[in-house]
């Protein structure tokens, strides 16, 4: 049997229109969600080898919120930037000029998940103006630390291994289906087997959507040595930080002690979930945005 997403019938139900923009000689494709005429928008930035279809099960569980959601460039729909290094400083200019383009009417929320968690808050500690931060399953600390150190050094090896390959070879092991399918194995904590088997589809089908070998090298090479805690005592505005009790990247302790260094940030923990808050517990993390919004940004 096909595997089923638990999640199609609200993602149908969400408004979507897709569009693109050219920033740092990338085309950068976002699809956007909800009404246009929300009171909040908020701006994503998924995680390392994601694209926009990851986030969609939080999008859709959000009521009265406009959510932009685009592809990170060289990453799903959008082509590699060609004026900026695939690392944070460059990924993080690109949203800053992505956010600018948009011409919204009002400063978007910035939301960023794994990866996108560093790449969100170097933006916005650089000076991306946004009214609130929202950081799902944040980097806290160096990620070849976590808690699950040894499958990180694995997998910097084999991003190591894939990049000095010939051509056709290392591209072949950095899109292994069987790869894939060992990192999904690692981060899915859920027990029901139709989930699990939505999650392998998703990653088998989405995960290796990345433009050339050598962009996915260098943006996991940004996914770690740079950390969200690098960031934090510049970051001003208010942030809420969703962690995952068994995150396998990052400890709850770290992400307790990231809180600590913000000047106005508030932790919630999902239990019984690790670094796929998104695929596995995406109405939990949504009914904490809402909360979050509704207590902190008065347009809500």
């Amino acid at each position: 049997m096909p595997a089923v997403n638990p999640y199609a019938q609200l993602v149908a139900a969400t408004p979507v229109r897709e569009a693109s923009v050219s920033i740092l000689g990338s085309d950068s494709h976002y699809w956007d969600y909800g009404p246009i005429d929300a009171p909040v928008t908020m701006v994503t930035v998924h995680g390392f080898r994601g694209e926009h279809h990851g986030l969609e099960p939080v999008i859709a569980h959000l009521h009265g919120v406009r959510v932009i959601n685009p592809d990170l460039p060289g990453f799903g729909e959008s082509s590699p930037m060609t004026e900026a290094e695939e690392d944070v400083d460059g990924y993080s200019r690109w949203l800053g000029l992505f956010v600018d383009a948009l011409n919204l009417p009002q400063r978007p929320i910035i939301l960023g998940h794994s990866f996108g968690s560093i790449v969100t808050s170097a933006a916005v500690a650089g000076g991306l103006a946004t009214p609130a931060l929202i950081l799902v399953n944040p980097i806290a600390a160096p990620a070849l630390q976590g808690p699950k150190a040894f499958i990180s050094w694995l997998t910097a090896f084999y991003y190591r291994l894939g990049a000095a390959l010939p051509n056709r070879i290392g591209y072949a092991l950095l899109g292994s289906p069987l790869i894939t399918r060992f990192v999904t194995v690692q981060m899915a904590i859920t027990r029901d087997p139709a989930l699990r088997k939505w999650i392998h589809y998703q990653h088998t089908t989405y995960f290796s959507r990345f433009s050339d070998r050598d962009t996915l090298s260098r943006a996991f090479r940004a996914s770690t040595v740079h950390w969200v805690a690098e960031y934090a005592p510049s970051v001003s505005v208010p942030t809420l930080l969703i962690a995952a009790e068994n995150d396998q990247i990052t400890k709850v302790a770290d992400e307790q002690a990231l809180a600590d260094s913000m000047s106005d940030a508030e932790l919630h923990v999902i239990g019984n979930v690790g670094h796929l808050i998104h695929y596995e517990k995406p109405a939990e993390a949504a009914a904490m945005i809402e909360a979050f919004l509704a207590a902190r940004i008065p347009s809500t």
